[in-house]
């Protein structure tokens, strides 16, 4: 049994906000103080992947220093394995990150595998970014469209419904399902309140929480060419220059943070604070 955590950030619709989700959080604990493994689940795209090797060479570049985590990295041709070796192969991964790690955080495809599926099931916490949109919600629940009443949970929601029944069973304990409302809008008020309902009822259904997630600011997407986030600024890591909108931002990661149990964003200070 691994002692380590383990954070699954998934949602099966692309573009959600996932990597960004698990860059900040991997970085958050990072400034913790805690061991971090990651695990980047989505071959293609490899985000997560990329970001650490950025945040590598720009911490070269200019003789700073930010810590880093333990990666494992997983090969592309992965993807187009039988199911079974997939899952072995991960499964090996994630045993070796185990021995090291306080932490594993997982990052998932837009999409159904085999693999994701199986990493679901080793989660103690599963994060689901979703957008301010229906289009979002989709994922995880079905609305009438005539009446917008809730009809029933969607196909993701159900994949961790299972997941969550079966550890329930294997371990006597449930995983925890987060929900991040991700990229709010500042208008639209009488949508969100719409989505808020059908949120909230749907949360009650299948037994997730809602925590606070990430608005849509330009500090969040600025900061990945050089491998950093918010969670790094301090004044001798300082690539862009700093405004009170870099103080909001990182109010807002000590939000989602503390809603998942997570701490030590107060180790580097930002000037502005």
């Amino acid at each position: 049994m691994s002692q380590a955590k383990v954070i699954v950030v998934g949602n099966e619709k692309g573009g959600a906000g996932k990597s960004t989700i698990a860059i900040h959080l991997v970085t958050s604990l990072l400034h913790s103080g805690a061991q971090v493994a990651v695990l980047d689940l989505d071959l293609r795209q490899q985000s997560m992947g990329h970001f650490f090797a950025n945040r590598r060479a720009w911490l070269a570049a200019n003789q700073a220093d930010a810590p880093l985590p333990l990666e494992f990295p997983l090969s592309m041709d992965l993807a187009t394995a039988p199911d079974s070796e997939a899952i072995a192969r991960f499964q090996d991964s994630f045993t070796r990150a185990s021995v090291e790690a306080d932490y594993i955080v997982i990052d998932t495809p837009g999409g159904d595998t085999a693999v994701s599926r199986f990493a679901h099931g080793l989660a103690d916490v599963i994060v689901t970014p979703m957008n301010d949109s229906f289009v979002d919600f989709d994922m995880l629940g079905v609305v009438d469209p005539v009446t917008l009443d809730l009809k029933r949970p969607s196909l993701y929601s159900e994949t961790v419904w299972n997941s969550r029944k079966a550890r329930a069973a294997s371990h006597g304990r449930s995983i925890d399902w987060v929900v991040l409302r991700n990229r709010l809008a500042p208008t639209e008020a009488r949508n969100r309140k719409r989505l808020d309902e059908r949120v909230q009822a749907l949360s009650r259904r299948v037994g997730f929480r809602v925590g606070p997630g990430l608005r849509d600011r330009v500090i969040y997407r600025e900061l990945f060419p050089f491998g950093l986030t918010i969670a790094d600024l301090s004044p001798t890591v300082r690539p862009v220059a700093m405004s009170l909108q870099h103080v909001a931002a990182r109010q807002e990661l000590r939000a989602l943070t503390a809603s998942l149990g997570i701490s030590g964003l107060d180790a580097p200070k930002l000037a502005a604070e």
